[in-house]
């Protein structure tokens, strides 16, 4: 675990502390005829070296530097105005995801680790997925779809608030529900749903609207309700594996 730290600690040292704003702008310009790339990578195997401090390490250095050559390379060349977000993202996940599989492939355990993930291990962390993908965009349409009757005419007309802002919110809200419920911290879900009366008291108090405030707290029950009742299932569930 202690190599996976340091691949880690070298990963976020060398793309966020030690690479200067202007030499992202330089690669973002020149691509790669950028040196401030090359600067960028030479400075990543460095510092797994350094941490590692077992020279014997250098060719997953290397593999994981160059790794992360091949990939600065492929966002500096898809990116464009509308997706820098997307992009960011997908580019820290696949070095977080290459660092993982050489740490795997270091310590020879990912054949060892394959071995023993048998079908009940692979029901678990289906079961995992299935509950996080429910309690994002297919639990969020239902509840649209099922207060849609409902919805103020002020709702349907806001244009002073974060594209699909609420969403995301809906979709934070329950995966902390059902966090704190399956790590038995049932006091931080009452604390969740009373910040979020309180952030939204004020929007509601402005409104003076009677509809749109039974139109909220009807999209929170629900939410809170069905994040709650997922984790319950699931952790029935669980007990049956």
């Amino acid at each position: 675990m202690i190599i996976l730290i340091k691949l880690l600690l070298a990963h976020l040292l060398g793309d966020f502390v030690l690479q200067p704003s202007k030499w992202a702008k330089a690669k973002e310009e020149l691509k790669i005829k950028a040196y401030q790339l090359y600067l960028h990578i030479g400075i990543h195997f460095i510092l797994i070296l350094l941490l590692i401090w077992d020279w014997e390490f250098w060719p997953w250095a290397l593999i994981i530097a160059s790794s992360h050559l091949i990939i600065d390379s492929l966002k500096i060349y898809l990116q464009k105005p509308g997706n820098a977000r997307t992009l960011f993202f997908a580019d820290q996940l696949l070095h977080l995801l290459v660092i993982v599989v050489i740490w795997f492939l270091y310590h020879q355990n990912f054949q060892l680790w394959l071995q023993s993930f048998d079908e009940n291990n692979l029901t678990k962390l289906l079961l995992w997925i299935s509950a996080f993908v429910f309690l994002t965009k297919p639990l969020s349409v239902a509840i649209r779809i099922f207060i849609s009757k409902w919805t103020p005419h002020t709702e349907n007309n806001k244009n002073d608030s974060l594209q699909s802002a609420g969403e995301y919110i809906g979709y934070l809200e329950r995966i902390l529900i059902f966090i704190f419920i399956i790590i038995n911290q049932l006091e931080a879900v009452g604390f969740l749903l009373a910040a979020k009366s309180i952030f939204r008291f004020g929007d509601l108090t402005a409104s003076k609207d009677r509809k749109l405030t039974e139109y909220v707290l009807i999209g929170t029950l629900l939410s809170f309700g069905a994040a709650i009742c997922t984790s319950l299932l699931f952790g029935y569930l669980l007990t049956l594996l």
